[in-house]
């Protein structure tokens, strides 16, 4: 699909806009609301802060360590970096450690031995965090939408029922984006949260609270959602694991809001982490009956894995280009899977992934199979009913008066300009790169591709480049399982990362990946030791 000379320019425009916006906003931000650059959380000091799921839970079956120590471990932790990142929005840390007592009750009276315990009870004791926009029962669950700031969750989302019923401890909810559909977490709920390597930075989104609370060492696993990035996003920006499952496989039931029409094929409920060995349990546990189809248990040998690597998407005008940093770690990824395991990387050029904001875009207004249309974001923005008009609330937030935030209100006025049926070009260019990363993946195949053009942008940057998330939306489109790797720091001591990507139901190839590359580059760093 060749862009017009219109569209062309118009890219060129949206460039330019952005940038006076932006500076026009910066001059304008309350003195209160304007970053501090030298600020970061402080470093770990409590070692069971250090520890996977799987070691927490091992050590807590065989009581060398009490599930209570563990909680109120990590609810000191959250109480000390909060005030900075402001990530979790609603705790239950009574509510957390009346379960903790309860766990270490069981494990002194239990009188089945320590497989069995496992068994029943994988995450026994295991500190829990969950995104505000996944129902986690007795909680919020705006979604950053100021009419729903009164909701409480009355039961448990599938995915988080699963979790809590392997043992795991909720310890609160984190931020996200209004109605998670943007890449900064901030709302006229609970505010901005902010970079824990440096509070002058995004947390990404819409799953921002999640990474950023992982990141701080204030949790050690989390639940997020993703419909074009949004576990990934936030975990590349906070230097943790993310993975967005391989379409279907995880229950989406319990979020608000919902997927609907064809959103429905894109949306995906995932795990988060700091370590990568956590990555395949969770995962498991996530997909109950469906876990069967992964094969999670499967040993794999990466020797005999075929690798393939784009460093960019071929030059999208929307699109930033890759920072050289992000390229550099690629190629350094590259180069220890040659030396270490004996393969080899194939460099592979697909042109379809030029076209991924456009791709992306016109799936997630087309109709589904059926004729039926996904429910509109204008629609889910409406205050108990009363409907909402973009541009008026863009005419408010000027005056500061609208109850929704700038993204928010952009959307929908973006949204009324898109098409609810997609080109017959975009149609081809999409089957054409489905049927290309299928055939390319077979059943032995992991794809590297960037996280996103820039590593973590300052606060309202975002604005400058408001289509970089294509380089994880389009994963949504495909359906792909993708896993976000973290490869170290930047010069800046910012989180460095990868996508790493696998055929349909062949998870556990870019998880076995990630464990490799955890422990060639490190994985999580302590933000405060950065």
């Amino acid at each position: 699909m060749t862009l017009t000379w219109l569209e062309r320019c118009f890219a060129r425009c949206l460039r330019v806009l952005t940038r006076v916006f932006i500076a026009i906003f910066m001059l304008v931000l309350p003195e209160r609301q304007r970053p501090n650059a030298t600020n970061r959380v402080s470093p770990v000091t409590n070692p069971l802060l250090l520890l996977s799921a799987v070691q927490l839970a091992r050590r807590i079956r065989r009581r060398e360590v009490s599930c209570v120590e563990v909680i109120q471990a990590y609810i000191s932790r959250i109480e000390a970096v909060n005030p900075l990142v402001n990530a979790v929005v609603k705790d239950r840390f009574a509510s957390a450690l009346q379960e903790a007592d309860q766990v270490d009750k069981l494990v002194a009276e239990e009188s089945e031995d320590e497989a069995s315990l496992e068994e029943k009870f994988p995450l026994l004791g295991v500190p829990l965090s969950v995104k505000e926009a996944i129902a986690l029962q007795g909680m919020p669950n705006s979604s950053g939408l100021v009419s729903r700031r009164a909701v409480v969750s009355h039961s448990d989302a599938a995915s988080v029922s699963l979790l809590k019923r392997a043992g795991a401890v909720p310890l609160g909810v984190t931020n996200c984006s209004e109605l998670c559909m943007w890449f900064e977490s901030s709302n006229n709920v609970y505010g901005r949260s902010n970079n824990p390597y440096s509070l002058d930075r995004i947390v990404g989104g819409s799953s921002g609270g999640e990474g950023c609370i992982l990141a701080s060492a204030g949790s050690v696993i989390g639940i997020g959602s993703d419909i074009g990035g949004s576990i990934r996003m936030p975990a590349f920006f906070n230097g943790v694991f993310g993975h967005k499952p391989t379409i279907g496989v995880v229950p989406n039931e319990g979020q608000f809001p919902n997927a609907s029409g064809s959103q429905v094929d894109l949306l995906c409920t995932g795990p988060l982490c700091r370590y990568a060995e956590d990555l395949a349990p969770l995962l498991r546990i996530m997909a109950g009956p469906q876990a069967e189809r992964l094969n999670l248990s499967e040993e794999v040998n990466l020797k005999q894995v075929k690798f393939y690597s784009m460093v960019h998407d071929g030059g999208s005008l929307f699109v930033s280009p890759v920072d050289r940093q992000l390229v550099d770690a690629q190629y350094k990824l590259i180069e220890r899977l040659e030396a270490d395991l004996g393969v080899k990387v194939q460099q592979v050029q697909i042109p379809e992934f030029k076209y991924a904001f456009q791709i992306w875009a016109a799936m997630m207004s087309s109709k589904n199979a059926d004729g039926q249309a996904a429910q509109s974001f204008t629609k889910l923005m409406e205050d108990h009913g009363k409907p909402v008009w973009p541009l008026w609330e863009l005419l408010k937030w000027i005056l500061g008066l609208s109850y929704h935030t700038l993204p928010a209100i952009g959307l929908g006025l973006a949204e009324k300009l898109q098409s609810s049926k997609p080109s017959n070009d975009l149609l081809k260019k999409t089957q054409a790169l489905r049927g290309e990363m299928e055939r390319l993946l077979g059943s032995d195949g992991v794809f590297l591709y960037p996280s996103h053009p820039k590593i973590a942008p300052k606060h309202h940057h975002p604005f400058f480049t408001p289509f970089n998330f294509s380089y994880t939306g389009i994963f949504n489109i495909l359906g792909l399982p993708v896993t976000q790797c973290p490869l170290g720091l930047s010069t800046e001591g910012l989180p460095l990362g990868i996508q790493l990507v696998s055929n349909l139901y062949n998870d556990r190839l870019c998880i076995a990946t990630a464990r490799y590359a955890e422990t060639a580059f490190g994985g999580w760093r302590d933000p405060g030791k950065a």
